[in-house]
């Protein structure tokens, strides 16, 4: 992938955090619809392509509605065009047409520091590479998306230890990456995700790095957490992986298939 660690905390929210929230029992989901936008629907694409310089058509046509509560896999092989879909899903890239919302926001209208705003305040990021911090401790690192967040020293604690808790690592607050396994690195990744009680957890290929009895657990996780009412998101080749999940985005070629699409809105899904 092309995202790099930094670019899900940059231009970070305002908000005028006290470190008096702490993480619910889902430790998901503050993110909610503005400007009138559907409470449900976490994120919609309509009629998206994204084409790079020589012409190369990364997605074609795209139609994507994903609603809050949802548990989601989406598939397909290298140069399909699921990477280019994540950075269009997560708001890292703009399409070259096609309408864009988040949580109700038509990302167009939003100049680029406010699209971080949004994001840093709506999608909570996996990655392959866990991007911890080696001379922080556990604690340190899920806390640090809350610095962003203005959220003062013993809030951002707190809620750090709430989201490692949920992540089953209460034991392991004051450990440093090097002496975590590759499962709990991971954990605690998911656990820096959580903290800023994301609408969307979005997760790329979060089990690559694994060994397969590790990625298990962490499948596990995910499937706890969506059960406690999160919305996940996971972009994976692993087809056995994806075949865990209730709904199954495909793409090929730049298209997008969903054969288990939920039902409840009204309008084309896919």
């Amino acid at each position: 992938m092309s995202v790099t660690s930094t670019e899900w905390w940059d231009a970070p929210a305002a908000s005028p955090a006290d470190g008096s929230e702490v993480l619910g029992a889902a430790g998901v989901g503050r993110g909610g619809a503005r400007d009138g936008g559907s409470s449900e629907v976490v994120v919609e694409l309509a009629g998206v392509a994204k084409t790079y310089p020589g012409g190369v058509d990364a997605l074609r046509d795209v139609a994507l509605v994903i609603e809050r509560g949802e548990m989601v896999a989406v598939v397909g092989p290298s140069g399909s065009g699921k990477s280019t879909l994540l950075q269009i899903v997560g708001c890292l890239d703009r399409p070259t047409s096609g309408v864009v919302r988040l949580v109700g926001r038509d990302i167009a209208s939003l100049n680029d520091r406010r699209l971080s705003v949004l994001r840093g305040e709506t999608i909570g990021f996996v990655f392959q590479q866990f991007h911890l911090v080696e001379s922080m401790s556990a604690l340190d690192n899920v806390a640090v998306p809350l610095i962003y967040q203005g959220v003062r020293l013993n809030g951002r604690r707190e809620r750090a230890r709430a989201a490692l808790d949920r992540v089953g690592l209460a034991d392991r607050v004051s450990h440093r990456p090097s002496r975590l396994s590759g499962g709990e690195r991971q954990r605690v990744a998911i656990a820096r995700a959580l903290v800023t009680s994301p609408a969307l957890l979005l997760a790329d290929e979060p089990t690559g790095n694994l060994d397969s009895q590790t990625g298990d657990g962490i499948l596990d996780l995910f499937r706890d957490l969506h059960r406690d009412g999160a919305t996940v998101v996971v972009i994976t080749h692993d087809r056995e992986l994806a075949a865990g999940f209730p709904r199954i985005v495909t793409v090929r070629d730049g298209l997008v298939e969903s054969p288990h699409a939920p039902s409840g809105l009204s309008g084309v899904r896919t």
